[in-house]
């Protein structure tokens, strides 16, 4: 599976309640989640983002609360991967869960920019920078998690 789309880049650190502000968690609906996902850090997320893009990020991705609706949020507001240096633990599994690919590659991070267009290539772990001309290797997922992200999620797979 291969995806390629525009960068929304991000710091360290970027916690739950950043990704999706816990005065939303009342509803279930993906798409008012989506609405409302990285606005606390960038108010322009949801005009900006477009179905297919990715978000690059720093250390500790995701950390803070256990709730499913950071990945989904994420998910449903059209990003097709997440890049960090590294993940939250929990969020790591949940993204897994729900079907949001998500990579770790720290070389990738520090030299991809916003706006920045990128492809990956979730086979063989390759992250291109289409922009910079560059190439990163990231760990690919086996083939069992690859089998769980491209059905949508650990539910949909089990199915």
């Amino acid at each position: 599976m291969k995806i390629q789309g525009l960068v929304h880049k991000y710091g360290d650190h970027v916690d739950t309640d950043v990704i999706i502000p816990a005065r939303y968690l009342n509803t279930a609906d993906h798409k008012e989640l989506a609405a409302h996902c990285m606005e606390d850090i960038d108010k322009e997320f949801v005009n900006k983002v477009k179905d297919g893009d990715i978000m690059v990020a720093g250390v500790n991705f995701g950390c803070g609360s256990s709730r499913e609706h950071a990945p989904i949020a994420i998910k449903a507001a059209g990003v097709s991967c997440v890049i960090a240096k590294t993940f939250a633990r929990i969020f790591y599994r949940n993204s897994l869960n729900i079907g949001l690919p998500i990579l770790e590659c720290p070389e990738a991070c520090d030299n991809i920019e916003a706006g920045d267009e990128v492809s990956v290539d979730f086979d063989t772990g390759v992250i291109t920078n289409v922009t910079k001309g560059m190439s990163y290797k990231a760990q690919p997922f086996p083939e069992f998690i690859q089998n769980i992200i491209s059905k949508g999620g650990l539910l949909a797979s089990l199915k």
